[in-house]
């Protein structure tokens, strides 16, 4: 078989067609709140954030995660509003926008019931089919008589008639943790009326929905609902999930399901059920939902951390889905179908699981220009002047990604490594339990770099005669940071993260890790090393451990350290250490307080982030020709640096080099810098 015949016939790339609307192919997007919104409106931001999807290939993107179609489902994390006409005229750009390059688009519409906010939009009280408070949402809602139930159920049929005005393809409602599911789920129903009690009952207000939407739309417009076929237990079984499916199914109202397992009204299950990370195993329900799809006529998606294009292919392939959800993964490549069909699977930027995307929506945690599409181009575009000398000093990630864009954009890139690795401190972050997955960013860019030629020179502590040797053009200090510096009694004593992940140091019996950063080094060494047995005492400066991270990462933290025994104290800073025998005593000051409280241990760990490593760029500075200035105006405009007019080589410092930062933003750095060179 042909290389050709191969692609052809990919498992990925058939066409499905559902009620009339053909897609042409199973790879798809689902639904999420990207926060790119203008007043709840999806305006020219939003639209090109999902432009760039249907660009790379993809069949359907659906947009508009958890869309409020009604006031008393106010806008919690910055939802679009269908529950109003305004939104008619964003709809039909959108649509056009999308349907010029051959792909369809959806819309998720919802009530979100319990799970909204009754202290935001017009402060209505949240409203539920029972008086169940949600924890992760904290209000109480009030529970629904006949008449609020019939004012949503018209909600939804205006929604849907507004999607259709839109010229959108199709739409879903949300049931699972949403009103509609509230209504299914045994958790939350505990009515003694027609709508509550048996599954019949349960049933009710899901079909009375989907009623009104297909009157609202006629026979010719896709009409799907995500719905979760297992909440575990005391929830939807997943024996009653098939039997509603039934139900919607017969009455003509539902044309797929789209599946999820589990529930969303905690931390937890949001993050280990709703929107698995980089903890989870790869596709963790698609056996779950192959056999849901097995049972059921109609076309099933699905999405929970389908991250590869080998897991994708094994779920369509094997009729576990019809269609297959790459959402996470579109937004760390926008390309994947595109790069399919063109036989470079190789090349597919990976979604790694940092779930970067859910916390600072929608960047991804190495794709700097996802949810900058108006700002920065997805694919990086030769320069008009390319063949310009372009050194790079220091290879993690802000060098490796210097050193990239400069190659695509044409230029000759030699780039200088002082270790026998790129990587930088992505390397040593890699080693520590779950967050294995983060080396692919490492591993991807190396790749890139041999595919573009880049003359990356090893264990190379370069100086200023060797830079200036290269007679270059542009040049990037990314020479990172170090561990800052300590200023108090007995800071000698203490070792660093990296000192213990590199093994320069050899960890003890007891270790007491002092945080003040509330970033990933102290809670990522604490779960690496009291996994591995040892007594580990985590003492941070913040209310909580981890308070930088987004809600996915901090709470699967909090749970491995909760479960490994790891005792968290907030609020103290580390004031001196002092030897006592062979053991150490820490001197610890409470931030509120300013109590002075000792503790005693084998070990003590300081994390207080990174001090730029700059004597290379110092030694640099006035020889180039901007005295290695960057122009923070042209940054903020999103524009390139101002060109010189005089000859020499301009200099700028990217990264740890400048101050102690995340691996996005320094990626973002020096793509900025460089995507316009």
């Amino acid at each position: 078989m042909t290389a050709i015949q191969s692609i052809t016939k990919d498992p990925l790339l058939q066409p499905l067609t559902i009620r009339g609307l053909t897609l042409r192919n199973r790879v798809m997007s689902t639904a999420h709140a990207s926060g790119m919104d203008d007043a709840n409106m999806p305006d020219f931001r939003y639209q090109r954030y999902h432009e760039e999807k249907v660009k790379g290939g993809l069949a359907l993107t659906m947009f508009g995660g958890s869309s409020n179609i009604a006031p008393d489902s106010p806008s919690v994390f910055r939802q679009l509003d269908v529950g109003t006409d305004r939104i008619i005229p964003h709809f039909q750009d959108f649509s056009e926008r999308i349907h010029k390059h051959g792909a369809a688009l959806m819309c998720q519409i919802t009530h979100m019931g319990r799970r909204g906010d009754a202290q935001v939009g017009a402060w209505l009280p949240m409203i539920a089919p029972s008086p169940i408070r949600e924890q992760l949402h904290r209000n109480f809602p009030r529970e629904m008589d006949k008449y609020d139930i019939d004012r949503v159920v018209r909600a939804f049929g205006d929604a849907a008639w507004r999607c259709q005005e839109g010229g959108l393809d199709g739409l879903e409602t949300l049931a699972g943790g949403h009103l509609i599911g509230q209504f299914l789920s045994p958790l939350t129903n505990f009515r003694g009326d027609e709508f509550g009690g048996s599954l019949e009952n349960r049933v009710r207000f899901a079909l009375m929905v989907h009623e009104e939407i297909r009157r609202r739309v006629g026979d010719n417009f896709v009409v799907g609902i995500r719905l979760s076929i297992d909440e575990g237990e005391g929830g939807t079984r997943f024996d009653e999930a098939l039997q509603i499916a039934e139900i919607l199914s017969r009455e003509g109202s539902v044309d797929f399901f789209n599946c999820m397992v589990g529930r969303m009204d905690t931390d937890v299950t949001i993050v280990e059920e709703n929107m698995p990370g980089m903890s989870r195993p790869l596709g963790p329900f698609l056996e779950t939902v192959g056999r849901f799809r097995q049972q059921i006529g109609l076309p099933v998606f699905h999405a929970a951390r389908v991250t590869d294009v080998a897991t994708a292919r094994h779920a369509i392939r094997d009729g576990l889905l019809d269609m297959v959800a790459m959402t996470r993964a579109h937004i760390a490549d926008p390309e994947i179908v595109n790069k399919i069909a063109r036989g470079e699977e190789d090349r597919i930027r990976p979604c790694i699981g940092a779930s970067h995307c859910l916390y600072k929506k929608p960047h991804c945690i190495h794709n700097p220009a996802v949810g900058r599409e108006t700002l920065l181009p997805m694919q990086v575009p030769k320069s008009d002047a390319p063949g310009k000398k372009v050194v790079v000093v220091g290879g993690g990630p802000a060098g490796m990604e210097a050193a990239r864009v400069s190659a695509e954009r044409g230029h000759n890139v030699v780039l200088f490594e002082a270790a026998p690795k790129l990587g930088g401190q992505v390397l040593l972050a890699a080693r520590t339990s779950w967050r294995k997955d983060l080396i692919s960013i490492v591993d991807w860019r190396l790749a890139e770099l041999d595919r573009l030629a880049v003359d990356v020179r090893y264990n190379v502590y370069a100086e200023s005669g060797d830079v200036l040797a290269e007679t270059p053009d542009h040049v990037f200090i990314a020479t990172g940071g170090l561990p800052a510096a300590k200023h108090f009694n007995g800071a000698d004593l203490a070792v660093s993260a990296w000192d213990l992940l590199s093994g320069d140091a050899q960890a003890a019996r007891s270790i007491l890790i002092c945080d003040q950063t509330g970033r990933h080094e102290a809670v990522a060494v604490a779960d690496h090393l009291s996994a591995a047995g040892h007594e580990v005492t985590l003492a941070t400066s913040d209310a909580q451990s981890a308070v930088e991270m987004g809600y996915p990462d901090r709470t699967v933290f909090h749970k491995r350290l909760a479960e490994q025994g790891v005792s968290t104290h907030p609020y103290l800073t580390l004031h001196s250490i002092r030897r006592e025998g062979n053991r150490l005593v820490a001197t610890m000051e409470h931030r509120l307080t300013h109590s002075l409280q000792e503790w005693t241990t084998d070990q003590v760990v300081l994390e207080a982030g990174t001090d730029p490593v700059t004597e290379l760029y110092d030694g640099l500075r006035n020889a180039s020709v901007n005295d290695g200035v960057t122009d923070v105006d042209a940054m903020a405009r999103w524009e390139a640096q101002p060109v010189r007019d005089r000859p020499g080589f301009s200099l700028h410092r990217i990264g740890d080099a400048v101050t102690s930062r995340t691996i996005h933003a320094a990626l973002l750095e020096a793509f900025r810098l460089t995507v316009h060179l």
